[in-house]
């Protein structure tokens, strides 16, 4: 997930969600938007 953009990682993670993806993979994907400080980009999905 390192080699993703920021911007493609946002999409992926909407992406997961859209398609109800395994929460464990969506749970990847949150961890590294996190990493990267990029929280404030999604909305909250709670």
């Amino acid at each position: 997930m390192r080699k993703l953009s920021d911007e493609l990682l946002i999409d992926s993670y909407y992406k997961a969600l859209e398609l109800k993806l395994n929460t464990e993979f969506i749970r990847l994907i949150e961890m590294e938007i996190h990493r990267r400080s990029l929280t404030n980009k999604i909305k909250a999905t709670s």
